[in-house]
């Protein structure tokens, strides 16, 4: 077992045969008469390796409370102008550490976005979307989707929003164009897509090198402090190439409209993406910020330096014209689900949404529920020794895709 100290990762080894040993001396002893202690088996432990009792590692009083896996936060007012503009920080902060922390964010909510209109978006310089379609790709305007009535309406408030946000703009003669698609939210309301699914065709993938989701949960793990930051519609703040705008044109009613920035649905959005934010982030990460694509953490070994690492990043958001999501950011905490994994001082958890999706489940009736059990198995691999295996007899279940039961089960 592997775990964070001070003075770096400390492993513990154990012992299988000691531990027999004392098993098999506890389960045979008489139960009435003076005790007697068990002999240990000494172990010879190699020269190259150190192995620290479970006493020196575990010294914490008895009645030391541990951190939950996931903090509460509270809401703070972070302008003074505005009593609806805040931010989310950890509630169990001392007052001093509580208070330095409000301070800093009051300092520098110059980084938040409030409005699209609060976003001055990156600098061509750093980062530029640019669409390498197939030159021997014929354009492919679509056949124009009729909407009617509140679909209708939902179209045309999301395309006045992004022309008061300077996102879209009119264009005429356009080979390349493509139809909107409404999805209907949780909260009832209208999402607006676009099907880009021909454009998407006609560009090579790019092959840009996505960071591993395993070290960068690794990394993040075994902090004192974390703070985790959403960027403000974070594809929409990278430009699209002048010559390239056209190409992402759509249908709004009777109008045709093209971005001028990165929207959501192109095929190499997402490695765009993480180009810009390795650029911005060069200086520190691997150092006290880890990022993946949309998900950024600031990490402090120790809770005293986490005011400096967060200097330092908004340093680097506000060179590169970068703005923060306020509503969804979270300052400060011992813990929190970073890439599906809860991470935390004392090293990598299982997410609690995990388990509870398999607990809940009712037993598989096809083959498409026993491949959903499996690839929720899958996502705890980490935490189930020889997961494979276990999972063996559901793979053979689906190589031959065939489905027998015997008796009743209840849920999972």
């Amino acid at each position: 077992m592997k775990f964070p100290t001070p003075m770096g990762i400390a492993t513990l080894r154990g012992n299988q045969e000691v531990a027999r040993h004392c098993y098999i001396t506890s389960v045979t002893q008489p139960t009435k008469g003076k005790d007697k202690t068990p002999e240990v088996i000494p172990q010879q432990i190699p020269d190259n390796q150190q192995v620290m009792g479970v006493e020196i590692i575990d010294n914490r009083p008895d009645d030391e409370t541990r951190a939950a896996p996931v903090e509460d936060v509270e809401e703070v007012l972070v302008d003074g102008r505005d009593p609806s503009r805040k931010t989310q920080i950890e509630t169990r902060l001392n007052p001093e550490e509580r208070a330095e922390l409000i301070a800093f964010l009051r300092a520098n909510n110059d980084v938040f976005a409030w409005t699209s209109a609060d976003m001055p978006g990156i600098p061509t310089s750093v980062c530029q979307h640019k669409l390498s379609t197939n030159p021997l790709k014929k354009p492919v305007a679509q056949k124009r989707r009729l909407f009617g009535g509140e679909r209708l309406r939902a179209v045309k408030e999301e395309v006045e929003k992004l022309l008061q946000a300077g996102f879209v703009r009119k264009v005429d003669y356009c080979e390349w164009v493509a139809n909107p698609v409404m999805v209907k939210k949780a909260n009832g309301k209208w999402r607006m897509c676009i099907d880009y699914t021909n454009l998407n065709n006609a560009c090579p993938k790019d092959c840009y090198p996505m960071p591993s989701i395993d070290k960068l949960v690794e990394a993040a793990s075994g902090n004192e402090r974390l703070s985790l930051l959403d960027a403000y519609s974070g594809y929409h703040q990278v430009p699209l190439a002048p010559e390239d705008e056209e190409k992402t044109s759509f249908y709004a009613g009777d109008e045709i409209y093209c971005y001028v920035i990165m929207p959501f649905g192109l095929k190499n959005a997402g490695a765009t993406y993480q180009k810009m934010v390795t650029i911005v982030f060069r200086a520190q990460i691997g150092k006290n910020l880890e990022v993946y694509v949309d998900d950024i953490v600031v990490k402090s070994l120790k809770a005293e330096n986490h005011l400096a690492d967060l200097d330092e990043t908004f340093n680097n958001l506000r060179k590169n014209r970068m703005r923060l999501n306020p509503a969804k950011c979270i300052f400060g905490v011992e813990s929190r689900k970073f890439l599906g994994f809860m991470v935390s001082r004392r090293g990598i958890e299982v997410n609690p949404e995990k388990i509870r999706a398999i607990a809940e489940m009712e037993p598989p009736k096809s083959i498409k529920d026993i491949q959903r059990l499996t690839g929720r198995v899958a996502a705890l691999h980490r935490f189930i020794s020889r997961s494979a295996d276990k999972c063996l007899p559901f793979f053979k279940i689906m190589r031959s895709q065939r489905l027998r039961f015997v008796g009743s089960y209840g849920p999972c």
